[in-house]
């Protein structure tokens, strides 16, 4: 099992993430994605499109506002219910998520029971708290030039209500056949009480959400069948292990308001068991609400059948962050070679930031530089997500490399000018071959 420390100071030093604001100090549950982070951040997220959107003839895709009516908000439930439990030490005044300082808590956690649990403040040590209180967790703000009440808004703390939102306007345009799904990709912003755990919990985060209209008695076969290819996905896709991911059933006393079932995700990470996703059955909540409050029909007419409805919804949601860390737990090893110790992200080669590393062995030497310049040009032209790499000495660009998670460096030596073969050498068995130029 992976060590988290050493994970972060892979991405550290790598360039996958840094911490956000950095150069001032940082900001606690921000981070700013590198040039390795940012190409392999975009891999997941497009791999992620291709298999539930491009590939699938019953799915389509928006793109909605991350500043919505405030309305948005109140119809949804989340003014009321988008709550986490604050608790503060009067010692030291420190607030944390109370269910997360109890073995075995869940957020629906009161006073009585944290009390009872006799918990140290981690920061001061002392036991001394205050009432277990809710935190709604969006951010707000205003909009336009008058602060006050009338002009608050707020930044969306899901990406599922812009699709909500949108399910008319995609019916009336495309009218596709039930059950259909809307999926969405973007930011999403929760005010944690206690950000922690790297990427794992922040405040600003990306998520993947699908929100699948089915007829409201055919929801349970299409709950299973998304179940089963979000499986398919994280293994197939993603290259995590099976036996790293479990299926939890969430009491229905720590579901959100919204859901009459879900199941959540859970995956091994180095700092233990935690959420990776969720797939939620949202029953009519939402689209019944929103007409209400708007005035305005949601019911969908059955092409074949002529039967008029509101469908009902189930959702898989997935944040992006907690994706890409449980894909470079999975990827990051440790192993030796020739008895010296070598550290490895052995990504899927669809997700490694780069394809490619084209090295001259010397580059001092010109005719070596200039002919594999044109070998690196042509897998650029090929592959478009290939580097360059002559610094220091042949190993230690292996090692560089391997860090990085390319899978194979390609190496230009003095008998490619004769024979225009190149050294092929894969990352994850270090074995290398002779490869003609014209078959890579």
């Amino acid at each position: 099992m992976s060590n988290l420390d050493d994970i972060v100071s892979l991405c550290k030093r790598r360039g996958f993430i840094f911490q956000g604001s950095d150069v001032y100090g940082g900001m606690a549950g921000t981070w700013d994605f590198g040039p390795l982070g940012t190409a392999l951040k975009k891999k997941i997220m497009d791999s992620w499109w291709k298999f539930w959107v491009e590939d699938r003839e019953d799915m389509y895709g928006v793109d909605a506002a991350i500043i919505m009516n405030p309305i948005t908000w109140q119809a949804s439930g989340h003014t009321e219910t988008f709550n986490d439990p604050l608790v503060e030490c009067k010692a030291c005044h420190g607030r944390f998520r109370a269910d997360k300082l109890v073995d075995g808590a869940t957020e629906s956690i009161t006073t009585e029971q944290f009390l009872a649990a006799n918990v140290k403040c981690p920061t001061c040590g002392k036991i001394d708290w205050g009432d277990v209180r809710k935190f709604n967790m969006m951010f707000k703000m205003t909009v336009g030039p008058v602060a006050d009440d009338e002009h608050i808004a707020y930044l969306r703390p899901e990406t599922a209500q812009g699709i909500f939102t949108n399910y008319k306007n995609v019916v009336d345009t495309i009218y596709p056949n039930i059950p259909f799904g809307i999926a969405q990709q973007g930011k999403a912003f929760r005010n944690e009480i206690s950000p922690r755990d790297y990427i794992l919990r922040d405040r600003e985060c990306s998520q993947m959400e699908i929100e699948y209209f089915v007829h409201p008695n055919a929801w349970e076969e299409s709950f299973d069948e998304l179940v089963k290819e979000n499986h398919r996905f994280l293994t197939e896709k993603m290259g995590l292990s099976t036996d790293k991911i479990h299926d939890e059933e969430v009491a229905a006393e720590d579901r959100a308001h919204y859901s009459k079932r879900t199941i959540d995700i859970m995956f091994d990470y180095p700092n233990g068991r935690e959420e990776l996703m969720g797939i939620a059955y949202r029953t009519d909540f939402d689209l019944s609400n929103i007409a209400k409050a708007s005035g305005k029909s949601m019911e969908y007419r059955d092409k074949n059948s002529g039967e008029v409805f509101v469908p009902h919804v189930v959702e898989p949601s997935i944040g992006v962050e907690r994706l890409i860390l449980a894909v470079l737990a999975e990827a990051y090893k440790e192993d030796e070679i020739d008895g010296n110790k070598r550290v490895v992200l052995a990504l899927p080669e669809d997700l490694a930031p780069y394809r490619f590393c084209v090295s001259p062995l010397l580059k001092n030497k010109p005719e070596l530089v200039e002919k594999a310049d044109s070998v690196y040009q042509m897998l650029r032209k090929k592959y478009g997500n290939v580097t360059w790499d002559d610094s220091g000495n042949i190993g230690k660009r292996y090692r560089k490399q391997d860090e990085i998670g390319t899978p194979k460096c390609v190496v230009i030596d003095f008998d490619t000018l004769e024979d225009d073969t190149v050294t092929v050498r894969d990352r994850d068995t270090a074995k290398q071959e002779r490869v003609k130029i014209s078959e890579l």
